[in-house]
This record gives C-alpha cells, sequence and structure tokens, in this order.
C-alpha cells in the first residue's frame, strides 16, 4: 500500500515520525532546506525554488540531495505560493529536478501531486545517515548603535528571546508559513529582513511584511537576485530591499537601498 505524501508548510515542520515519508516542504529548495529533509530520513523530498535567484540558490539543494541518493524536485514559485503546503500540493508545478527524480520520471511541468504520487509509489528508502549542514549567526561588529546590534542568521527560525534589541538580517524568504500571521517572526526584534524569493504567486514570498506591521516591527525583503536565499551574510553583504513595510517606510527605509543603509536608517529613527 502506498503511503500518502506529507504536505507541510516548512521542511522544520518535519520530524522523526516523517521518517521514511514522500514529503512536499513548501520551503526554498537551497541547500540547508535539502539537508533538514534528509537528516529527517525522508525517502524523496519537493520543495520551492523561491524564484531560484542569484547563483541558482534558490534550487541548489537538488544537486546535494542527488549527492546523497534522494530523488528532489521544486515547484514554481510562481505556481504555488512559497511557505503554504497545500497550495503547492494543489496548484504547484515542477519547475526543477534532480538526475535521481529524473530518473523515476519527474519532469519539469508536472504538477506536484503527481510528482509527489509516483515518488510515493515507488516504495523509495530512507534517506541514509548525513553529515550535518551547520546554520550560521554571525554578529555584525562594525553596525549598530543606540542599544540595538546587528546579526545575520541563515534560517528565521534562529531568531530568539535575545534578539528583542537587535535587528536580525535572515536568509529565509519573507513569506508567511499556511498564509499564519503569527509566523511571521517568532520573537519581537526590532527590525527584520527576509529575501522576497522572486515575490512569486500572490506576493506570498514578503506576505510577512504586513503581518509584522501589527506589531510594530520594521521589516524588509531584499531581492533574491541581489543575495542568496538560505544565506544570512549573502543578505547582509549582498542584499538590496526590493519590499518594505510601513513600518520600516516611516523610519525612513526606502526600496533600493542595501541591507546595510537599511539597519543604519532604523538605527538613525531609534533615536
Amino acid at each position: 500500500m502506498t503511503a500518502k505524501p506529507v504536505i507541510l508548510d516548512s521542511v522544520t515542520h518535519l520530524t522523526k515520525d516523517h521518517h521514511g515519508s514522500v514529503a512536499y516542504c513548501a520551503s526554498h529548495g537551497a541547500v540547508y532546506a535539502a539537508y533538514y529533509a534528509a537528516a529527517k530520513g525522508v525517502a524523496a523530498v519537493v520543495l520551492n525554488d523561491a524564484g531560484i535567484g542569484r547563483e541558482r540558490a534558490g534550487v541548489t539543494g537538488l544537486d546535494w540531495l542527488d549527492r546523497c541518493g534522494l530523488p528532489g524536485a521544486t515547484v514554481s514559485s510562481r505556481s504555488a505560493r512559497i511557505g503554504d503546503g497545500r497550495d503547492g500540493l494543489e496548484s504547484g508545478l515542477i519547475s526543477e529536478v534532480n538526475a535521481i527524480a529524473a530518473e523515476h520520471g519527474i519532469t519539469v511541468g508536472m504538477h506536484c501531486r503527481e510528482a509527489l504520487q509516483r515518488l510515493a509509489a515507488l516504495g523509495l528508502p530512507p534517506a541514509p545517515a548525513v553529515t550535518a549542514e551547520n546554520e550560521s549567526r554571525f554578529a555584525i561588529s562594525d553596525m549598530g548603535g543606540n542599544g540595538i546590534h546587528v546579526v545575520a542568521v541563515d534560517s528565521a527560525s534562529l531568531i530568539s528571546p535575545d534578539d528583542a534589541r537587535n535587528i536580525v538580517v535572515t536568509g529565509s524568504h519573507g513569506g508567511l508559513l499556511g498564509g499564519k500571521p503569527a509566523t511571521a517572526a517568532k520573537y519581537d526584534v526590532v527590525a527584520a529582513v527576509y529575501n522576497d524569493a522572486g515575490f512569486g504567486k500572490d506576493d506570498a514570498g514578503i506576505s510577512r511584511l504586513p503581518a509584522l506591521d501589527t506589531r510594530g516591527i520594521a521589516a524588509a525583503c531584499v531581492s533574491c537576485f541581489s543575495a542568496r536565499i538560505g544565506d544570512g551574510m549573502s543578505s547582509w553583504l549582498d542584499g538590496y530591499v526590493s519590499a518594505l513595510n510601513q513600518t520600516a517606510l516611516k523610519a525612513g527605509a526606502r526600496i533600493g537601498q542595501s541591507t546595510r543603509d537599511f539597519a543604519a536608517a532604523i538605527i538613525a529613527a531609534s533615536r
């Protein structure tokens, strides 16, 4: 009997109970997301291509999955809302496949539901044990002021209660998980930066921004073509702002400025 595919809003929602499953996780398709899925022992995984973006960062996890013998694919962010597993199942169209998935008949343009069903019917083995890939957190030592510090993290999941006086620059996409406003940020911070994931269907890639307005948190997204998604330091060093919420605009932030200039505007406004 074929197991029913697992559908999740984020790869970080995978648990040990999903060992051996075929999963669609509406996270970006960069390396850490692929690693996280493999570390939970899935048999195959489909992710969101997050607009693909700079250096094809949004799909770099597929080659990584090939190297550990796991079928992988992404759906186009223009066909399915990033961060919304159910929408990916209903509307997602495959945009990229790795070599192993292609060998199993998964093709570009295939409906996500069909791809998942085909993979689930194969009875594939769980992923082998994988070497840990570390998400990173960096303090930006040459930036800050007025009691505010700047930190860069590869994933928004690394935001902690200790960040209450921080501007947090993430490598995560700017989409709400399952459309739920509470998922915009785990904890209240001074300001947050995300990757726009190419905006995508219904501008899902920037949907955290208005949700953070209601909490008084200034927020920006940087273009996925300026910074590598999944890489917090790329958001900091390479990112240029493509979207802002009202709180950030009132603080003096502007579309087109660098992430450093965004942070400087927020710090200046805090005076």
